[in-house]
């Protein structure tokens, strides 16, 4: 099986950590590397700010602002030290070519896709791809999507989950894409624990690398047609979008995940479909 992953330039534990571990077990084709010029962040603010509010919009950023000064920093040690385990744990990495680009829908990503004929693309960004994209490799392009889905889809899954005090949610979707938000066929549920002082960049990593032994596997079904689709009819089905600090401040007071689930003024309950993904860098995506 031939892989490809689709990943931004500042993510090392994708853009070195799961490129080694794709190539444990698949022929490695290559990389499509995610450079944005700013000027799409600054569309991406002035979207959110439409969508949610300017007041809503501060508490957005003051969310962004207090992670910052109180996770930043301690999140790139924890990173590093997770990219060092994944060096170790995959000592070879593929020797394979990777194409620098502005978004996974340009024609240069397009048609280094194609060149590298890859029977399977996992997209590890928050650009929603089209369909002429997504649809080159056979057997698909996934997403492993930090939420579980369909009631955690488009952003911040995990984030959310703990926020409502849904701890039993707090998980990442290996999803087909497809011309939805989310809405793919499901193929895996992968969740963790998590400790209220936990950074939500940390669980989102978390969800895929402490599963990827059993990620693997489910890859290795889908190649050999044997893996079956979870249903999810019939289930609620939200979109959610950047973390508040309000929200955060209530889930600190929930510390205990047996507590009563706290009823926050959450985007869902104004019936929003939030916009606005990633962690890090990359928080104002889609």
């Amino acid at each position: 099986m031939r892989t490809l992953l689709i990943c931004h330039d500042d993510a090392p534990l994708d853009r070195e950590g799961l490129v080694r571990w794709l190539g444990s077990f698949s022929t490695f084709a290559g990389t499509v590397v995610l450079r944005e010029p700013r000027r799409r962040l600054t569309k991406r603010i002035k979207r959110e700010v439409s969508r949610v509010g300017p007041w809503r919009f501060l508490d957005v950023l003051a969310f962004r602002l207090y992670y910052t000064l109180a996770h930043a920093a301690g999140d790139r040690v924890w990173e590093q030290r997770e990219l060092a385990r994944l060096r170790a744990w995959f000592p070879d990495r593929p020797d394979a070519p990777e194409v620098v680009v502005s978004s996974p829908n340009s024609p240069e990503a397009e048609a280094f896709i194609r060149e590298q004929q890859p029977d399977l693309v996992l997209a590890r960004c928050k650009t929603l791809l089209k369909e002429q994209i997504f649809t080159i490799p056979a057997l698909g392009t996934y997403v492993m999507h930090p939420g579980i889905c369909p009631e955690y889809r488009n952003a911040h899954g995990c984030f959310w989950a703990r926020a409502t005090g849904d701890h039993q949610n707090v998980g990442m979707t290996l999803l087909r894409i497809d011309r939805g938000v989310d809405t793919g066929p499901v193929y895996g549920y992968f969740r963790v624990d998590t400790d209220p002082a936990e950074s939500h960049v940390v669980t989102q990593h978390r969800v895929v690398l402490e599963h990827l032994d059993a990620i693997q596997d489910k890859l290795l079904e889908i190649e050999a047609g044997t893996a079956e689709r979870i249903a999810t009819d019939g289930r609620h089905s939200a979109t959610w979008g950047q973390p508040w600090l309000s929200a955060y401040l209530t889930m600190r007071r929930m510390r205990k995940p047996d507590r009563q689930r706290p009823v926050l003024d959450t985007p869902e309950r104004h019936g929003a479909t939030a916009s606005g993904v990633g962690v890090g860098p990359h928080a104002f995506e889609r």
